[in-house]
Formats: C-alpha cells, sequence, structure tokens
C-alpha cells in the first residue's frame, strides 16, 4: 500500500482509562486497533473527538441509583501525551463546518502512538458561541442535535482536518456509522474539483469500507428527513446533485439512516464475529429483500484484543521466560502458544493467586484469599438489558446455596455503567446492589461503581471466571472475554459473538443459548444452563486440588484457553486480516477508480445510471422445468429453461441463474446459459441443477436476473434483482 495509508474513523478512542474519551467495547476496540497498527507499522491515522469531559464518572448511591458527573478531562493526567495540533508557523491548526446553517469552528489534539497518530477535534476553540464551544463536552450526548452536530464534527470536520494536515489516505475506514458524513464531505470536495456527483460517489465508495457492530436495528443513528434538511439544507447542492439523490443514500423507513448511508457509500462491510456477519446478513435483508440474505454483501473480520495491553506483568513475566523469543510481536502464531502447556503448573497458578490478589486489594473487595478460594465470578459490561445482568439471579435459593457453601464459597463482582438516558440499565444497577444487602448475598455479590479501563484490567486478570450471558444473537462480538483468556480466566459465556468460534469444550464453558420462543422461555433455559454448570461442572473443578494442592484440572483448562485463544483472538491478527483482506484491495480498487481523471469511476456511474433506467423492463416471463435428457446444456440432470426480456440491456451484462434452497438455512445456485435469442431484447436461458438439488429441485426452485460488471466490487453491488415470480426490484 502506498504512502497514503488508512484513514480510521471512529466516535471513540479507549487508549487508556487517563484519557476516559471512550464510553465501552466499541471505543476500547478502536484503542486496540490504532494500538496493533503502530505495533505493526500499518499505516493508519485515527480520526476522532477529544470530548472536554469525556463520558461519565459513574457514583451508585446509597438506594442503588446511578448518578452521572462529568469533569474536565486532566489532559496533564494521561499517559499518551497530548498535543495541540498547529500549523508550520505554530498556530493551532482550526478547521469550520456548517452546523444547522452557522459556521463552527474545532481545533484538533494529536496522540502519538509510535508511527500511528490519532487526531481529535474540539470545538472549545475561539470564534464560537458558548453554546457550540460545548458541543463536544461529552460523548454520546442523549439530544439528538447534539449528536447529529457530534456526528457532522466527526465526519465532515475529520475530513476537512486531513486535507488541512494535506494527509491524502488511500483508505476510509468507518468504524461504526457515527462518522458515515466523512463520505458527503468526500464527495462535496470532489465536486468542487468538478467531478460530476455520480462518478465522485464511485470513487469515494470504492476507497471507503465500513465496521458495523450493532446486530439490532434500533442500535443504529437515525435522524428525521426534517432535521437532515435543517443541518444540510445548505450543503446538499455542494455535492452536485439534488436533495432526493443525496437523502437516498440514507433513507430507510421514511427516515435518515447512518448505517444505510455508510452501506451505500462503502466497497466493502463487515461485521465483527462470523455470526454477527451473518446475523447483519438478516438485518441487512429486511432492506433487501429481493436478494437472499445469503447473498448480502457482508464478510466478517473477527475482533481482537492487544494483548500488550491487556496481560497481568506477572503472566507477561512468565511468558517471557516459556515462551519462545519475541513471543509478543508473534502473536498470531499458533507454535509460539504451545510452549504455554510446558509452563509448570503451580508457576502459573501462582501468577494467577498474585492477580487475584491485586484486584481484590485495588477493587477494595472484603475478602481474604486462602488456597486460591473462594471461586471468583466477573461480570463487566454495559448495563444494557440484552446482555442480561441479572441472568443469574432467577432462583435466588439456587444462587444462594451455590455462593454460600462454606467448603466451597463463590463471589460474584459486576461492574459497568448505563447510558444515562437508559432508565431499565439504571434499574438493572439498582437490582443488583439491593441483592448485594440480602443477608444470604452479603460479602458474595459486589457491585463495583465506576467502571473503567483500569478496573477493567483487574478485573480481567484477577477474577477465575468470566461470565457473559446476552441474548443470542445480540452480543456482535464481545471482547472482555478474549482479554480474560489471555490472563488464564476461564470464560462461561452464551455460544454468541466470538465464543461460538472460540469455544472447542475444553477451554472454558458455553451456555448453548436458546434463540427460539419469547424472552422468557430464553431467559429460563438459559438461567438453567449457567446453574447446571456452576453446580456440576465449575465450582467442583475449581475445588478439586490435585498434587501440592492446586487444582491440575483447573489449571490444565486454564492453558488450553491461553493455547487455543490466545493465537487468534488477538489485534495483531485482527489488524492482518483488515490489511490483507479489506485494506490492500481497497486501496487499489481506489486508486483504480480515480485514475485517468476518475475513468473507471465514471464509466460505472454511467453503466449503473443505464442499468437502473433499463431495469424496469427485465422480466422473467416463463419458467419450465424439463424432463431428463431434453436440456441442450447437459444430460441426465434436472433441468430448466427460461425466458428472459431483457429490453436495452445487453444480455453480457447480466448473470441469469437457477437459486433454491438446500433445506438447510443455505442455497445453491446454478447458472443458465443463453441458448436461442426468440426477438429483440428476449433470450432462452436453459442450464442444469446441482447435484445437491436434484431432490428438491421443484419444490424450491426460481429464477434470477443480476446485472454484473467486472468494475463491481460484489454481485449485488446495484441491490437489483428480478426473479421468476412475476416481481422486479
Amino acid at each position: 500500500m502506498p504512502n497514503g495509508g488508512v484513514a480510521y474513523f471512529s466516535a471513540e478512542f479507549g487508549l487508556d482509562a487517563s484519557l476516559p474519551i471512550y464510553s465501552g467495547g466499541l471505543g476500547i476496540l478502536a484503542g486496540d486497533h490504532i494500538k496493533a497498527a503502530a505495533d505493526m507499522n500499518v499505516p493508519l491515522t485515527g480520526v476522532g473527538i477529544f470530548y472536554g469531559k469525556g463520558y461519565f464518572q459513574q457514583h451508585i448511591n446509597e438506594a442503588g441509583v446511578q448518578q452521572q458527573w462529568y469533569p474536565e478531562v486532566d489532559l496533564k493526567a494521561s499517559i499518551y501525551p497530548v498535543q495541540l495540533v498547529v500549523d508550520a508557523d505554530d498556530r493551532p491548526v482550526v478547521i469550520r463546518v456548517t452546523v444547522a446553517g452557522r459556521d463552527v469552528y474545532a481545533g484538533a489534539y494529536s496522540v502519538q502512538l509510535g508511527p500511528v497518530t490519532l487526531y481529535l477535534l474540539n470545538t472549545d476553540v475561539e470564534g464560537n458561541s458558548d453554546h457550540d464551544r460545548r458541543l463536544t463536552d461529552t460523548l454520546y450526548p442523549s439530544d439528538h442535535d447534539a449528536r447529529i452536530s457530534q456526528e457532522i464534527l466527526l465526519g465532515v470536520g475529520g475530513a476537512r482536518l486531513l486535507a488541512a494536515l494535506g494527509i491524502q489516505p488511500d483508505v476510509y475506514h468507518m468504524n461504526e456509522g457515527h462518522s458515515a458524513f466523512l463520505t458527503l464531505e468526500r464527495i462535496r470536495m470532489l465536486s468542487a474539483e468538478g467531478v460530476p456527483f455520480e462518478t465522485a460517489l464511485e470513487a469515494v465508495k470504492a476507497s471507503t469500507v465500513f465496521t458495523t457492530h450493532t446486530p439490532v436495528p434500533a442500535g443504529h443513528d437515525v435522524f428525521s428527513i426534517d432535521m437532515m434538511d435543517r443541518y444540510f439544507g445548505e450543503f446538499y447542492w455542494q455535492l452536485g446533485t439534488d436533495r432526493e439523490r443525496v437523502l437516498s443514500l440514507g433513507l430507510l423507513d421514511g427516515a435518515f439512516n447512518m448505517t444505510r448511508l455508510a452501506v451505500s457509500t462503502s466497497s466493502k462491510v463487515n461485521g465483527v464475529s462470523k455470526l454477527h456477519g451473518e446475523v447483519t446478513k438478516d438485518l441487512f435483508h429486511r432492506w433487501m429483500p429481493h436478494i437472499p440474505r445469503q447473498d448480502i454483501p457482508v464478510d466478517s473480520v473477527t475482533n481482537g484484543i492487544h494483548i500488550g495491553t491487556w496481560l497481568a506483568d506477572g503472566i507477561k513475566g512468565l511468558f517471557d521466560r516459556h515462551l519462545p523469543y519475541g513471543w509478543d510481536v508473534r502473536t498470531s502464531e499458533q507454535d509460539v502458544w504451545t510452549a504455554v502447556r510446558d509452563i509448570p503448573s503451580a508457576e502459573l497458578w501462582a501468577e494467577h493467586q498474585r492477580a487475584k490478589a491485586e484486584m481484590v486489594e485495588e477493587l477494595g473487595l472484603p475478602l481474604a484469599l486462602s488456597g486460591g478460594a473462594p471461586l471468583i465470578i466477573g461480570f463487566a459490561r454495559r448495563f444494557a438489558t440484552y446482555k442480561r445482568a441479572l441472568l443469574i439471579f432467577r432462583d435466588l435459593e439456587r444462587l444462594a446455596h451455590i455462593v454460600g457453601n462454606p467448603e466451597r464459597p463463590v463471589c460474584l463482582v459486576f461492574a459497568g455503567k448505563a447510558h444515562p438516558a437508559d432508565g431499565p440499565g439504571k434499574e438493572l444497577i439498582r437490582r443488583i446492589v439491593e441483592l448485594t444487602r440480602e443477608e444470604r448475598f452479603k460479602n458474595r455479590v459486589f457491585i463495583v461503581e465506576n467502571y473503567a479501563m483500569d478496573k477493567a484490567k483487574k478485573l480481567v486478570q484477577g477474577v477465575d471466571v468470566w461470565l457473559n450471558t446476552p441474548v443470542k444473537p445480540m452480543e456482535a462480538s464481545g471482547t472482555s472475554g478474549q482479554k480474560a483468556a489471555m490472563n488464564g480466566v476461564l470464560n462461561c459465556s452464551v455460544l454468541d459473538g466470538w465464543w461460538v468460534e472460540g469455544y472447542n469444550g475444553r477451554n472454558g464453558w458455553a451456555i448453548d443459548g436458546a434463540t427460539d420462543g419469547d424472552p422468557e422461555y430464553q431467559a429460563q433455559q438459559d438461567s438453567e444452563a449457567l446453574y447446571q454448570l456452576l453446580e456440576s461442572e465449575i465450582v467442583p473443578l475449581f475445588y478439586k486440588r490435585g498434587e501440592r494442592a492446586i487444582p491440575t484440572e483447573w489449571i490444565n483448562m486454564m492453558k488450553e484457553s491461553i493455547c487455543t485463544l490466545a493465537p487468534v483472538y488477538n489485534t495483531h491478527r485482527m489488524v492482518s486480516d483488515y490489511w490483507h483482506k479489506i485494506y490492500v484491495p481497497a486501496a487499489a480498487r481506489g486508486k483504480r477508480f480515480a485514475a485517468d481523471h476518475f475513468e473507471v469511476a465514471s464509466r460505472v456511474a454511467a453503466y449503473k445510471a443505464f442499468i437502473r433506467n433499463n431495469w424496469p423492463c427485465v422480466r422473467v416471463k416463463k419458467v419450465e422445468i424439463l424432463a431428463d435428457h431434453s436440456s441442450r446444456i447437459g444430460l441426465n440432470k434436472t433441468g430448466l429453461r427460461a425466458e428472459i426480456q431483457l429490453g436495452g440491456i445487453w444480455h453480457k451484462d447480466v448473470r441469469v441463474e437457477a437459486v433454491g434452497s438446500d433445506g438447510n438455512r443455505g442455497i445453491w445456485k446454478a447458472k443458465l446459459e443463453q441458448v436461442q435469442q426468440q426477438s429483440k431484447g428476449c433470450f432462452v436461458y436453459e442450464g442444469v441443477s446441482p447435484d445437491v438439488a436434484i431432490n428438491i429441485w421443484k419444490a424450491n426452485v426460481n429464477v434470477r436476473v443480476t446485472p454484473i460488471s467486472p468494475d463491481f466490487e460484489n454481485d449485488f453491488e446495484m441491490e437489483l434483482a428480478a426473479w421468476g415470480d412475476g416481481g422486479r426490484h
């Protein structure tokens, strides 16, 4: 990849607790992503917002009610030096954006991580009104006007900042949809140079990639059309097209959806685990019902974690002594980790006990550790209802029996924040506080307030079991369990997100995760499975002592967990996947589309316009099942003939295929070949079924026509298909 590298846009970056400009998993992932890019010398530039008061600090009062306060972020306290961005004359770099018809100015700070620079925009600068100076105070404000203003600043302002600094990325990576307005600004820049809108759109799309993290419709930012008009009324015309065309890029269900905009303006879209990729296809299939969910163009790159950030010092020292030299820069190599199996069990156990003791002390837990006891289970994440923090409390008597056994004591430690506007999330916290005060749960159930990266590190390093109980399949990936696994902490999780891929039956425990029935049924099934695991497997194994009074079988599971999970679920592997699967192809595609005065982008734009204008004429007129031996294409196989009307579209610009169900949530496809031209624009196509389709051919087959081009990134780039049922899309 040439010098321009990757511009990585994210609304939050979690680098360290001393720089609290993150709220949770998305920000931690972004921070780990750029740290790994720095380790690997990947040419990447981060773009985000410096929130002057960060995400809120949490206090839980005597009634169990979460209270929020927003102190000013102390830049001097950050372990990462934060510098004001200045020009060659030592003057602050300031960019201007239009927000709801008024000019808003933003300066920027930079954070240096080796070869990677992170730029953070901030509006607390001279020239802004008091109101606008406060626009970047807090992360994820509940007020929609503040939210869209921040997203304009991130996307439009971020693109302008890079231009002002002379940075010309080859690839723009949008980490979630908050930054998607950057694509409109990039189109505007090209329009200002005289590039027509549709050509500019194709050029921007070619070099833009999008990672979605949200598997549910309600999790995506949506703005009303009235709000879009108010904030972009003076911006539409600058893109070289009309209002309706701009809005069409994000229009969904009568509103402007930022995820829809991101998908419309990206050449590659990926989820953050294999399962999440499939769930995202289901979600996007609602937008494109004429394309089978299996064909929705979404890839996946499973998240990982930055091992250097999350590994306990003692465990790192152990690895330094026993793993091959340079293991910390070879984390993706499977062979590097096999040496973990040879670490003396007593040494690994001793380091885990040291991390456990540090956690107990630093978090102020009133526990006396003896021989490793008690067994400590950690549950720490954002308090959102789908994460089901209360699942383990469904049967209080049963839980009290589990945690209250004096011979085999068990403790639960909870931590996390609820968004200030999330009433149900706050109620979860209040209920847990209430339970901690019940006599049967005193000194057995704890909640730690003001959860942040510093406390997260202690928890993932010091607990014995990491518990994760989301409603399947609503956990896009989840990385906290990966952080725990690197430290020898065993996962007990619903088979959702990354754990579906990571679990092998020997490296932790799986709650199968009911997906049928109503939420109450799911909760009942999953809680029963959890109690069974605790009673019959987890607690007995932890307290089963072998030689030297250590839990030998438990430690073997710790080793299995580290050996199997560490080489896969780390950000060096993740960034390598992004580099090879996404960044390098997008950079090449972007350059090809922009070369020779946007020759390819212009050609693709004209081709798509022609296809769209003529697509209403495309029809699958007649479909016939052929008797055996009668097909001109093949003998002794079930065949099919279709009459296709293409109108003015050239027959080589479409793919005609039979599509059917394989009876197991999959589909099969068989290409049909043109064998005859009946009349102008009307053709006969024939083909034969694949072997898998023979038994269910007649009941499950249809014929589909889609536009194709060697310049398309995928077969469904235009989101068009005509089917044999008479419908056209």
